[in-house]
């Protein structure tokens, strides 16, 4: 009786001080969860070094994390910098008034008319509309204005994490493999159990990170060139904006170009109008539908409705860092389910046999006399 309570008094402060420790890493999530990221990604690199190099673990992983901060992280601190002035001007704007969006609706629903004679079958008033979409323009652009704005004002606590996040991929990459393998002895799942589920965690973080921000990179890319043909103003935020929204699987920068399309087309310019709707469906909307399945779907062995749903589950849930939770936790849960059905269903067939040998011999005892 002594030794059972004095196990579950240890499993229960083990618990505790475990969740103690994760809300004490909770304000460093973010960093935490980019570093584990990178280091999940890069991992091929470093390996590619150890076969070149040699088992040198400080100068490979040094190596490879150099790589990363010249593919990755300077082109990120590059497109930010550039993301903060055009949203602090585009706020400036909206302040100031030489940005009106609901003269923008207006024009458009004068050289439409039909627009809200088909709303108004579905006893939907235009009105009422155009105020709900000024105010979640207006509110977005303010928003996106005080979010750099803030990020210019806390440039310290930004490339704190940064700093952070990196610090923390050099020791993941160095000392990752091993790491994995002391929390495979700790929890326990049963060794075969767990590499699965880590192989999976590992597979599904390489999968929709290098996906979705691919995707988000092509499209932002793509969008924000075509606006710079056509004239758009602000064609880099555009297209900032719209690798963000291309985060969303099946809408992502048709909610950019879209309106911005009708709107071309509302104050005459139906050429630019033209070619931006085909360039939009043609070029932006396939690179979406052909590479988001290949680099996302079928990587993470997930139906595109279940990455659809996760990562619009995930963004609600996690923020920005949804975009990759959200799939993750769909992967493991379906990874899960997977262990349990196939381990319990081959129980079940191997019980069944037993069961039916048991039962048999007291059949023939029971009828033999009779027979007889």
């Amino acid at each position: 009786m002594y030794a059972k309570l004095e196990t579950r008094t240890f499993l229960a402060l083990l618990v505790g001080v475990s969740l103690a420790f994760v809300f004490l890493m909770k304000p460093f999530f973010g960093p935490i969860f980019w570093a584990v990221a990178i280091a999940l990604i890069f991992h091929p690199v470093q390996q590619l070094l150890v076969r070149k190099l040699g088992n040198r673990p400080n100068l490979n992983a040094l190596i490879t994390l150099f790589i990363c901060m010249f593919i990755v992280v300077i082109p990120v601190l590059v497109l930010v910098t550039s993301l903060v002035a055009e949203g602090v001007a585009l706020y400036q704007q909206i302040q100031s008034g030489d940005i009106r969006p609901g003269e923008y609706i207006d024009r458009v629903n004068q050289s439409f008319p039909a627009i809200q004679a088909f709303l108004a079958q579905f006893d939907i008033s235009f009105a009422e509309l155009r105020d709900r979409a000024v105010s979640i323009f207006v509110g977005g652009s303010q928003f996106l204005g005080k979010q750099a704005l803030g990020l210019g004002q806390n440039t310290f606590q930004f490339f704190l994490g940064l700093a952070l996040m990196v610090y923390l991929a050099f020791f993941l990459l160095r000392d990752g493999s091993a790491l994995v393998e002391l929390i495979i002895r700790a929890l326990p799942l049963g060794d075969e159990r767990e590499r699965l589920l880590f192989a999976k965690f590992a597979e599904v973080t390489r999968a929709t990170v290098k996906g979705n921000l691919l995707i988000a990179i092509i499209q932002g890319a793509l969008g924000g060139l075509i606006f710079w043909i056509l004239g758009i103003g602000g064609a880099l935020l555009w297209g900032v904006v719209m690798a963000i929204v291309s985060l969303l699987p099946a809408v992502g920068a048709a909610l950019v170009w879209v309106p911005a399309a009708i709107y071309l087309a509302a104050v005459g310019d139906v050429i630019e109008a033209a070619v931006l709707t085909a360039f939009g469906v043609v070029v932006i909307g396939l690179a979406d539908n052909l590479l988001r399945p290949v680099l996302v779907g079928r990587d993470t062995k997930l139906p595109d409705y279940i990455v659809l749903l996760s990562t619009l589950g995930g963004i609600v849930m996690f923020g920005i860092n949804g975009f990759v939770m959200g799939p993750l936790v769909a992967a493991l849960f379906m990874a899960f389910w997977g262990i349990f059905i196939r381990e319990f269903s081959e129980e079940a067939q191997v019980a069944e046999p037993v069961a039916e040998e048991a039962v048999e011999p007291e059949r023939s005892e029971e009828t033999g006399p009779d027979v007889g």
